[in-house]
């Protein structure tokens, strides 16, 4: 039975996790997550896309990712081919890097671009036991930027997007896109 065709709109963005296969680690150390930015690199010199939330976990990672000029389907086909080929040739790895074919869900308006971004930023504080004690701790998410209202370092991260998402929906009334990741909320 063939699979189902993924949605794509150039116009929204979208949550999109790929998972180590049999959940084990993909991220071994420090170089391999910088390794990581420099496949998100590589990608936005041939097709340019913007991410507007991240987290790298050790056995997986989330992105909240649009793809205006090319299917996210071929967009992450060079991401994950590429780092999978480095982890392949640094740790003399055979077989799948990766679980399974990516996963990836459409997010349709702005209230989900900042309940999904929330949850992709509360990732190291939701395991059990959580990584680090606050979220800007984690070094390899972007909530440290918004925190910090720092300027990335990279082309293809964009800040500014979900500040406005906060600004323009107007039943939130936390003054600031931390303080509405930061409440604990019953899911």
């Amino acid at each position: 039975m063939p699979r189902k065709k993924r949605l794509w709109s150039p116009h929204h963005y979208h949550h999109v996790v790929m998972r180590g296969n049999n959940r084990q680690p993909i991220f071994l150390n420090v170089a391999d997550y910088d390794a990581f930015f420099r496949v998100l690199q590589y990608a936005y010199q041939k097709y340019t896309f913007s991410i507007v939330a991240y987290c790298i976990m050790s056995n997986h990672y989330h992105l909240l990712i649009q793809s205006p000029e090319v299917p996210l389907g071929k967009l992450m086909a060079v991401i994950n081919w590429r780092y999978s080929n480095y982890f392949k040739k640094k740790y003399q790895y055979c077989g799948h890097l990766y679980e399974s074919r990516y996963f990836a869900d459409l997010v349709p308006s702005q209230l989900d671009m900042l309940s999904v971004s929330r949850y992709i930023h509360r990732n190291p504080i939701s395991t059990a036991p959580p990584i680090v004690a606050n979220m800007e701790d984690y070094p390899y998410s972007s909530y440290h930027l918004y925190k910090h209202n720092t300027s990335p370092d990279y082309p293809f991260l964009n800040t500014s997007i979900l500040k406005n998402c906060l600004l323009q929906t107007s039943q939130f009334h936390p003054p600031s896109y931390c303080q509405y990741c930061e409440v604990q909320q019953s899911e």
